[in-house]
């Protein structure tokens, strides 16, 4: 049980880490898009901008989590296992898109209570970007403890 908790806590520190890497890029991609007059002209340009960050910090994601968090299997190289964990965060990156989308476009666009006590702004920058990323960190740690650590005999 011990060693579950600490790798727990090391999967959460690597998920900090990779949520700001994620987090950040979101908003400079955001940024960049807003500046350029791209969002003027698609709608959905903060799922685009989600994609970028989310897929930047699945890297640096495969680097820690193989370094600080998970014990590599011993009958699987390194190729399938990055492609077993690219499939996995590509899974992953449909649930954070959808998570984005249902809450923001789905929900805070037709929830006038909700337009009324956040502002946009905070709903799509902070609200839904941290429940899409808490959903898909607790899918991330399962998936990934199913399909790719080592297993205990």
């Amino acid at each position: 049980m011990k060693k579950l908790r600490d790798q727990i806590l090391k999967f959460g520190v690597v998920g900090v880490v990779c949520f700001f890497i994620d987090y950040f890029i979101y908003l400079i991609s955001n940024k960049i898009m807003v500046a350029t007059g791209f969002a003027a002209s698609f709608k959905y340009y903060d799922l685009i901008s989600s994609f970028f960050g989310f897929t930047i910090s699945v890297i640096v994601n495969y680097i820690l989590s193989f370094k600080f968090v998970f014990e590599r299997r011993e009958d699987m190289d390194q190729k399938k296992e990055f492609v077993i964990f690219l499939v996995l965060s590509v899974i992953g990156l449909f649930v954070n898109e959808a998570c984005m989308f249902v809450g923001y476009h789905v929900i805070y666009e037709n929830i006038s209570l909700l337009q009324k006590i956040m502002s946009e702004n905070f709903a799509v920058n902070v609200f839904f970007k941290f429940a899409a990323t808490a959903v898909v960190m607790v899918y991330n740690f399962v998936t990934r403890k199913i399909f790719l650590e080592k297993k205990d005999r």
